[in-house]
């Protein structure tokens, strides 16, 4: 042997122990089974690394030269195959069952073990690349695979679907298996296993990984949220609440994690918090530390914030009254909350009632404002009259990727979300209807203001037909040329009277940017829709007709006109009275909202506010709030 050949493998010993080392030095591997054996290539194939077994020997092939940081990511690869129990019976996509094949409980196979073996991989490729865990030397499978990569069955199935050959032999290109290219890592699936829990048996390497995903989450996530205690310091009743949630409940628990609880009654006597508050804008959950409540009431009212957060109360507020908003909220999560039994609710400041049972918080603000007298200034966490719900900058940018910034609101909504995906496939307890419906409305992306605008456009102005004519008949049908036929036309778009009317208010009030906005969108809209002219009022102290103009013309050359007081009702009556506009002719009309108290409108109409701003009285037609965004 060459000095370069024995250098050559020192360093591959040397990169093998220190690849093993991260792996025992990691929280959620070090007290995982798996007898490590060193061997060559008879056992792992050529360039294989490793192969591990249903018994839980794990061989690895010390003739292959591989970092520190691609061992250890092999390593903990073959014990996740052991932890996560993919040679479990119960856990492959095994079908009839049939006693005695495969042992006392086997089930009859007609299992594709190579393509298990090839989705168990995909899974844990994935798992160890969230965690950000070694040095892999395929692709991340979330890069490749357009399915989801939550469940080793589902990805079993996806690649036996018709069609899914070329994913599966991009998979096998990938080699995201650890032994040679084209060769099952897992030895022993032939013969899965069975645990009878009546004589005490279960899997082993499951149940130690277990207990290190419960320590290595609780560490990492308690860092993140400020939970963590530090050397010489104290868990506090609310760090331990919060705690809970991290440790057992699912639905909150990342929510949790990603607060931070502020305990200073100095802060909260100058904020004037008598119990708790949130401010999810800077991610920082108040407890008033002099407030007499016990683990069950600090769980309750720790939920209470959270959910405020997650739910994204503090943006849905939309112009209303922030006040009777905010109580419409705890009116709605404190039901929740209770249906659910986490903890006890507070006797001060707990605001529930069982007539409101099953209603959204746009319902309870709305019979709110009709009684104001009852409902205003109530008790809520916070104090008398004061919301819990704490004004606060806009959300930051905090939680950074790879790829682009995640605003506050918009990890709060994922986590709320994926916290009720685990906490549903665990059971980990009954989560009320009304509340599940509004998680999964946040998953979904908002249709865009224009988009429903265009939509309100298609629904007043259907495409042209074509018809047919004989004003001058087609006789392109040569077999009976002597028959006349008639020929199609395009109705014409001015015949048609497709038009409609658009009242602006031009009032000081209205940002002059959000304005041409809005017009140019109505401009594009009713060119697209063939609308030849448009009959355009503005409004502000009196009605100004500029009569009827091509849509093109609006978004560029109308001067607007007048920077007075706004009443849009003699606009509106200028228009349903006037003679030359149809009778069925829509009406859309531009404000900020900041306009008379009240509005008679008789024709099919829609508003366009900006976002932020709410109209004084109830409307009957569309109301699209714009943005920029």
């Amino acid at each position: 042997m060459t000095v370069s050949q024995r250098n050559r493998k020192n360093q591959k010993w040397e990169n093998l122990e220190q690849g093993l080392r991260m792996v025992q030095n990691n929280p959620l591997f070090s007290r995982m089974g798996g007898d490590i054996h060193i061997t060559d290539s008879r056992l792992t194939g050529k360039n294989g690394a490793a192969v591990v077994y249903s018994d839980g020997l794990i061989y690895v092939n010390s003739e292959v030269l591989l970092s520190p940081a691609q061992w250890a990511y092999t390593v903990a690869h073959c014990k996740l195959h052991l932890a996560l129990g993919h040679f479990d019976g119960e856990r492959m996509p095994l079908e009839e069952r049939e006693p005695g094949l495969f042992g006392e409980r086997g089930r009859q196979g007609s299992c594709d073990l190579k393509r298990w073996n090839l989705a168990c991989d995909i899974f844990i490729g994935k798992f160890l690349a969230d965690m950000k865990f070694g040095e892999r030397s395929s692709r991340n499978p979330a890069e490749l695979f357009p399915f989801s990569l939550t469940d080793e069955r589902k990805i079993y199935e996806h690649l036996g679907e018709p069609g899914a050959e070329g994913l599966l032999q991009k998979a096998l290109e990938q080699g995201y298996g650890t032994a040679s290219p084209g060769s099952m890592d897992m030895r022993g699936l032939e013969y899965p296993l069975y645990y009878d829990p009546k004589k005490g048996e279960y899997n082993w390497f499951a149940r130690q990984f277990a207990w290190g995903l419960r320590r290595a989450v609780s560490e990492a996530v308690g860092k993140v949220g400020g939970h963590e205690v530090q050397e010489g310091g104290r868990m506090t009743r609310s760090k331990r609440a919060a705690q809970w949630f991290i440790n057992h409940y699912p639905l909150l628990g990342s929510l949790a994690a990603s607060f931070q609880l502020i305990e200073e009654e100095s802060i909260c006597r100058q904020m004037e918090i008598r119990t708790a508050a949130v401010d999810a804008s800077k991610g920082e959950v108040y407890v008033n530390p002099t407030a007499e409540l016990d683990d069950e009431e600090l769980r309750f009212v720790l939920a209470h914030e959270f959910l405020h957060a997650g739910l994204g109360h503090h943006e849905r507020c939309q112009g209303r009254d922030p006040e009777l908003w905010n109580v419409a909220c705890d009116f709605v999560i404190n039901g929740w909350l209770v249906e659910m039994e986490i903890g006890k609710m507070p006797e001060i400041g707990g605001l529930y009632d069982e007539k409101l049972k099953e209603k959204s918080a746009e319902e309870i603000y709305d019979l709110m404002v009709r009684d104001l007298r009852k409902y205003s200034r109530l008790d809520t966490f916070r104090g008398y009259g004061k919301g819990d719900l704490l004004d606060g900058t806009q959300p930051e940018a905090r939680f950074s990727g790879s790829s682009r910034a995640v605003s506050l609101d918009d990890f709060y909504k994922r986590a709320l979300a994926e916290g009720l995906d685990y906490h549903q496939q665990s059971g980990r307890g009954y989560v009320p209807a009304g509340l599940v419906e509004e998680i999964r409305a946040l998953t979904m992306p908002p249709i865009p203001w224009d988009v429903e605008l265009g939509q309100w456009f298609e629904a007043h102005f259907p495409e042209l037909e074509k018809r047919r004519t004989y004003a001058r008949p087609s006789r392109r049908q040569g077999a009976t040329p002597d028959i006349p036929r008639p020929r199609c036309v395009e109705q014409d778009a001015f015949s048609s009277g497709k038009t409609f009317g658009v009242v602006v208010d031009t009032s000081g009030s209205m940002s002059t940017e959000l304005l041409g906005m809005a017009l140019g969108s109505i401009a594009s809209y009713g060119a697209a829709r063939e609308v030849p002219l448009v009959r355009v009022i503005f409004c502000d102290a009196k009605a100004y007709d500029a009569g009827y103009m091509a849509p093109e013309e609006i978004a560029g050359r109308i001067q607007v006109k007048g920077r007075g007081g706004t009443i849009l009702q003699p606009g509106v009556d200028l228009l349903e009275q006037a003679q030359d506009f149809p009778p069925n002719g829509p009406i859309l009309i531009i404000t900020d909202g900041l306009i008379e108290e009240r509005m008679v409108i008789r024709r099919e109409h829609a508003f366009l506010v900006p976002k932020g701003r709410r109209l004084p009285f109830r409307v009957k037609g569309k109301v699209f709030y714009f943005s920029k965004h």
